[in-house]
């Protein structure tokens, strides 16, 4: 049965542009292409279930498909949905455990130092790619001790002390892996004379989304929407993020794919980059100290979709002494748990190789993007370690 509210295939005039900017389709002969996997197919399976093209698990969700896309049409929407209401689904081990992330960062930073050690021995490795197919030339990102949250909780006290203030949502990356980050954020928005306040959250269900398991997906989008919800509705204060998919996750994902009413959180979120560079256009500029460096910045697919990777670009451009180059080398081919997949290995590898190329002809000090699976895609793959807009600007204030 066609929902007469979301046929937006119907729009599609088969101009293939999507095609030629699909990443994956670029590479391999194994994706006929979003045009073909999404819009055209799906006319077929409404029509009849059974007439499942097998290649939509190719699809990344990277949604260039879309930035590209004349008519607006949902590619990447109704290639995801179809792959949720006509896949088989059959339990398997290693996509519950790259989904779970909060599972996973619960108990791993607990004990990270351990953690981060196993998880870099040759024979964790092997195990890793012979029993749960993740590759094992595949980098796993490093686990902080404790969580972040804890710490800014500590410190709400401090926070709430200053006049404005905004509410962090501060995701799983920052909560388990990269604490600094975090820190970074609420060093750089102090100095602005902005506090930092958090609540209780969930992972936003991006890996959910990945792995097909959206009723979890959808569970974990309900208590952020309630959790987010009930904080600010005696706070006023608009949200802020450091990631990019985390930020498409609630204010796209949740309406468009999960079907859930976001207006009154989505409608207050905004994106750290685009947050800071309209403070900086009311002169609220915190103190930097020129860095004289020359900084690659890549722009992650997720950030493109939402029309905000020129926010960043200007943003960078306000740092003292900061030469930027833009790599302009779409997308670096990892798109979350997709590069973390033994059967998408290949294929995340030989997507990212111009992004390789780019940074090797631009040689520059130091490279930066707002993603944080882009930073562990390059870092894995270049002598870098990638760093996030706000700690740039944070090392650009000093100490």
């Amino acid at each position: 049965m066609i929902n007469l509210e979301n046929i937006s295939f119907d729009h599609c005039i088969k101009c293939t542009v999507c095609t030629v900017y699909c990443p994956v389709a670029r590479v391999t002969h194994l994706y006929p292409g979003p045009k073909q996997s999404g819009p055209d197919t799906e006319r077929l399976r409404i029509k009849n279930p059974t007439l499942l093209d097998k290649s939509l698990k190719y699809c990344t969700n990277c949604k260039r498909c879309e930035i590209a896309c004349p008519s607006d049409v949902k590619i990447a929407d109704i290639i995801q949905s179809a792959k949720w209401k006509y896949t088989t689904k059959k339990f398997n081990l290693r996509d519950f455990l790259l989904s779970r992330t909060d599972l996973m960062g619960s108990m791993n930073t607990l004990m990270s130092p351990l953690v981060n050690f196993a998880t870099s021995l040759p024979i964790t490795k092997m195990f890793l790619d012979s029993i749960l197919k993740i590759p094992g030339q595949r980098e796993f990102p490093a686990y902080g001790l404790g969580q972040f949250i804890s710490w800014l909780k500590r410190r709400e006290d401090e926070q709430r002390a200053f006049t404005r203030k905004v509410l962090y949502y501060h995701g799983c990356y920052v909560n388990y892996n990269n604490h600094q980050l975090g820190k970074d954020l609420v060093k750089v928005l102090n100095a602005m004379d902005i506090g930092v306040l958090c609540t209780d959250e969930k992972c936003c269900g991006v890996p959910l989304i990945a792995s097909g398991d959206v009723v979890k997906a959808t569970k974990n989008a309900v208590y952020n929407l309630d959790s987010l919800g009930s904080f600010l509705k005696n706070e006023d204060m608009p949200i802020v993020a450091t990631s990019s998919s985390c930020t498409l996750a609630i204010t796209h994902e949740y309406k468009h794919l999960l079907e859930l009413d976001n207006s009154h959180v989505a409608d207050r979120f905004e994106f750290i980059s685009m947050f800071l560079l309209k403070e900086f256009a009311k002169g609220n500029i915190p103190k930097m100290k020129p860095l004289n460096i020359t900084v690659a910045y890549h722009a992650p697919c997720h950030l493109e979709r939402m029309g905000i990777v020129a926010y960043t670009i200007s943003l960078l451009k306000k740092i003292p002494g900061v030469d930027v180059k833009l790599l302009n080398a779409e997308c670096c081919g990892i798109s979350g748990t997709y590069g973390f997949k033994k059967e998408n290995y290949e294929i995340s590898q030989k997507i990212v190789k111009p992004l390789l190329d780019k940074v090797k002809a631009i040689n520059p000090d130091e490279i930066v993007t707002d993603c944080e699976t882009c930073k562990w895609q390059i870092d894995m793959n270049t002598k870098y370690d990638t760093l996030h807009p706000i700690t740039l600007i944070a090392r650009a204030m000093g100490d």
